[in-house]
């Protein structure tokens, strides 16, 4: 079980508004509870013990939030400065996460489990041998706050192809993954996408999925925080 992580945090929002003119969206609450404590306590509960979380955008008032957690520990990637996107984000904080495969999470993922923590499943079916990366995927159907056409197709074996323009693919990705380090191996330098590297995964067969078990919320709009709210509600009757 991977025992670092990072959790990226440090995104305009900028379709959470109004919720996010005035604070961070990582610290939107959904059921009481900030977005970016669901990814924290589920990371806890796996057994991480360091999670790096990258800051930008509001960055005072976030940093001031997790410097009053007790576990995990949180390291700061301060990316105040400059933006450098999903993967120039990893790559800055690389020194960090070690020369283990280590968990990724968006801050604004967030989902039911269902009778295995999905978490632990990722862990368990991450190959290192075979896999540069093994995506926590969602079924578009069954999502909650997802209205688009999908991320990816998945084979019988979990390779991953990614959707073309003008497709419909069945599965999107749902913000959460095992990463090895070697994805990392010759990245671009500075701010770029995190999909870069997935794709050139993707086309060595080395990107690989497992669906999720549960449902899947996307909380990006101040809408979704309400649907989000109304399933978790659901889930505990």
């Amino acid at each position: 079980m991977p025992k670092r992580a990072i959790v990226l945090a440090a995104g305009l929002g900028t379709r959470m508004r109004p919720h996010s003119d005035t604070l961070p969206k990582p610290l939107v609450k959904v059921s009481g509870k900030a977005l970016i404590d669901y990814a924290l306590d589920r990371l806890a509960d796996a057994g991480v013990e360091q999670v790096v979380v990258n800051l930008h955008y509001m960055a005072d008032p976030l940093e001031n939030h997790l410097a009053k957690r007790k576990r995990p520990r949180i390291i700061i990637s301060d990316e105040r400065k400059e933006l450098m996107g999903t993967g120039g984000g990893v790559v800055k904080a690389l020194g960090h996460l070690g020369d283990a495969p280590f968990f990724y999470m968006n801050s604004d993922t967030l989902w039911i489990d269902g009778v295995k923590p999905n978490l632990q499943r990722l862990a368990q079916a991450f190959d290192p041998a075979t896999m540069d990366a093994l995506l926590l995927l969602a079924p578009t159907t069954t999502s909650i706050g997802y209205d688009a056409r999908g991320d990816f197709a998945m084979s019988a074996d979990g390779r991953l192809r990614r959707r073309p323009e003008r497709e419909v693919v069945p599965f999107a990705y749902a913000s959460a993954a095992v990463l090895s380090p070697a994805l990392f191996k010759d990245a671009p330098s500075g701010a770029f996408a995190l999909t870069v590297l997935f794709d050139r995964a993707a086309e060595a067969g080395r990107l690989h999925g497992l669906r999720i078990d549960g449902i899947w919320m996307h909380v990006g709009t101040p809408e979704a925080v309400a649907e989000a709210e109304a399933a978790i509600t659901e889930s505990a009757a």
